[in-house]
């Protein structure tokens, strides 16, 4: 089983890690150069399942509005091993561009969602990787 996030569905393999998970990666992943991109909020205490409410439908918002891809939002209030008091939205995309690109026009719902997110965190930050396809693949 693997979390797919273009999809942002759970699959289940019938062979050992989908024998080999490109095999199980959609297409859209295998001929496009992707992007993951993850925002981390490190949250006040006892505040990440809320936290977490709020960037899913931001999120939401975000993706009805065609502005990001599905996203996944997920967080340790504590119940779990790992950094407590964190949550985590992740989605991906083609390119990276900035949100204060010119002829972008954020949901007003997104916006004041955020202002209430920032009154429950302590500090966030926003990470970048590059998703590894068949045409990125190196032979030696």
């Amino acid at each position: 089983m693997y979390f797919d996030a273009v999809s942002s569905a759970v699959i289940y393999g019938e062979h050992p890690i989908c024998i080999h998970l490109l095999g199980c990666v959609p297409d859209l992943v295998k001929e496009k150069a992707m992007y993951l991109i993850r925002r981390v909020y490190e949250v006040k205490p006892g505040l990440a399942r809320k936290v977490a409410t709020l960037v899913q439908r931001q999120g939401d918002i975000y993706t009805a509005a065609g502005q990001r891809s599905k996203v996944l939002v997920y967080f340790n209030s504590g119940t779990v091993p790992g950094h407590n008091n964190r949550v985590y939205m992740e989605w991906t995309d083609e390119t990276i561009e900035s949100p204060m690109r010119e002829g972008l026009d954020l949901p007003k719902e997104a916006l004041q969602i955020g202002a209430n997110v920032r009154e429950l965190i302590e500090d966030q930050y926003i990470e970048f990787f590059e998703m590894m396809i068949p045409a990125k693949m190196q032979e030696q």
